[in-house]
C-alpha cells in the first residue's frame, strides 16, 4: 500500500503538472508552457551531478595500465552525470534554459560550472581523449551528437559569456565533425537499434549544428547519406516497438530526421508509405524505474514526444493534432515521474523532458 508521504508527493507532482502543461479540450492547439519556478527545479538536477564523478561509468577501452584514471582526470570537462554523454547533455540543458529564463536564480551557479568545465584547458583535454588510439570511436555516435548540440545551442545565443564557451569547445567540435565526416561514408548500413548507435538521431542533431553554423558542407553529406540510408524505407514495423530497453524509437526518429531533410510534399508522400498507420503508438509503461535499462523507456516517451512534434511540423491537419496529442500524452507520462528519487534515470532524464518541450511546434 502506497504511504501517505508518497501519496502526497504523486498529488503535488500531478498538480504541478496541470500548472505548467495546459492541453485544452477539443482544441486544434495544444499548449505546453514551461515556467521559471519549474525551470529551477529541473536545473537542481543536473547541477547535483555535472560535478559528482561517482558513480561513473566511463565506457573506456584500456590500452595499458597507465589508462585507469579517475573520471576527472580522464575527462576533465565532461565527467559528472555517470557518463560523458549525459554529461554533456547536462550542460547543454542548462544552456537552453538559462537562455528562456535569464533571471532564473541558477544563472550565477549555472555560469560558475560552465566557467569551470568549459575551460580550454579542460577541452584540450578532451580533445586528447579521442586522439589515443583505442578511443577514436568514444561515444560514437551518441555523445558526438550531444556534443554538437550543446555546441548549437550557444552558436544560437547572443551573450558573451556563451560566446566565450563557443570559443573553448569549437576545437572539440570540429574534431567530431571530422569524425563523422570520415566515418559516413564507411557506414554502408545505417544503424536501426532503440539505444546509443541510433544513426537517424545522431544525424538529426548534427544536422541542426550544421544549419546552425552553416556549414554547407557538413550539411549536404548528411543530407546525402541519410537519402542513401533511408529514403526508399517503406513500412517500418512501428507496431514491433518498442523493444524492452529502447530510449529512442527507429520508427520515429527515422522520420524525424527526415522530416527535416525532405521538402514537405515529398515528405507528406514518403510518410505515408513509411508510417502508413500511426494508431500503435502509445506511451511506453515502465516498471521499474531503479532499473538503469528499464528507465530507459521513460526516455523513449520523451524523444518520441519530439519527434512526434517535428513529424507534426510536415503534417496536415487532421493527422497533425493526433499527433501533437499524441506527443502531449507521451510527455505527461513520464513527466512525473523525473524525481524519482532513482539516480538511473535522474542524472539524464530532465535533458529528455527540456528537448521534448523545446521542440514543441
Amino acid at each position: 500500500m502506497m504511504s501517505t508521504i508518497s501519496l502526497l508527493r504523486v498529488l503535488v507532482l500531478l498538480l504541478l503538472i496541470g500548472i505548467i502543461f495546459s492541453t485544452p479540450a477539443r482544441s486544434q492547439t495544444v499548449i505546453m508552457k514551461l515556467n521559471q519556478e519549474t525551470a529551477s527545479k529541473l536545473a537542481r538536477i543536473p547541477l547535483a551531478c555535472l560535478n559528482k564523478e561517482f558513480p561513473n561509468k566511463l565506457n573506456q577501452v584500456l590500452g595499458d595500465e597507465y589508462d585507469l584514471k579517475n573520471p576527472e582526470k580522464l575527462h576533465p570537462a565532461f565527467y559528472g552525470c555517470f557518463d560523458w554523454h549525459s554529461s554533456v547533455h547536462g550542460h547543454w540543458m542548462l544552456i537552453k534554459l538559462v537562455k528562456l529564463f535569464p533571471e532564473m536564480p541558477e544563472k550565477e551557479e549555472i555560469f560558475e560550472i560552465m566557467d569551470k568545465n568549459l575551460n580550454p584547458e579542460n577541452i584540450n583535454s578532451e580533445i586528447e581523449y579521442f586522439q589515443v588510439e583505442y578511443n577514436k570511436t568514444f561515444e560514437r555516435t551518441y555523445g558526438w551528437a550531444w556534443l554538437l548540440k550543446l555546441v548549437q545551442e550557444l552558436n544560437d545565443w547572443d551573450h558573451p559569456k556563451g560566446k566565450v564557451w563557443l570559443e573553448n569547445l569549437m576545437p572539440l567540435a570540429d574534431l567530431i565533425k571530422e569524425k563523422y565526416t570520415d566515418f559516413l561514408p564507411k557506414l554502408t548500413y545505417p544503424i536501426r537499434t532503440g539505444e546509443h548507435p541510433n544513426t537517424a538521431f545522431g544525424l538529426s542533431l548534427a544536422y541542426d549544428y550544421a544549419s546552425s553554423l552553416e556549414d554547407v558542407k557538413f550539411k549536404d553529406l548528411i543530407e546525402t547519406r541519410s537519402m542513401n540510408y533511408y529514403l526508399e524505407d517503406k513500412n517500418c514495423p512501428i507496431s514491433w516497438e518498442p523493444n524492452g530497453f529502447d530510449f529512442l524509437s527507429p520508427c520515429l526518429e527515422e522520420a524525424n530526421l527526415m522530416q527535416k531533410i525532405l521538402e514537405k510534399e515529398q515528405f507528406q508522400d514518403w510518410i505515408a508509405d513509411f508510417i502508413p498507420d500511426f494508431s500503435s503508438i502509445t506511451p511506453a509503461i515502465v516498471s521499474d524505474r531503479s532499473d538503469p535499462k528499464i528507465v530507459h523507456l521513460d526516455g523513449l516517451n520523451f524523444s518520441r514526444t519530439w519527434c512526434l512534434f517535428g513529424i507534426s511540423n510536415t503534417i496536415e491537419n487532421p493527422l497533425k493534432d493526433e499527433l501533437i496529442q499524441n506527443a502531449v500524452n507521451h510527455f505527461n507520462a513520464s513527466f512525473p515521474h523525473l524525481s524519482s528519487g532513482n539516480y538511473e534515470g535522474e542524472h539524464w532524464l530532465t535533458s529528455f523532458a527540456i528537448l521534448a518541450i523545446t521542440s514543441q511546434p
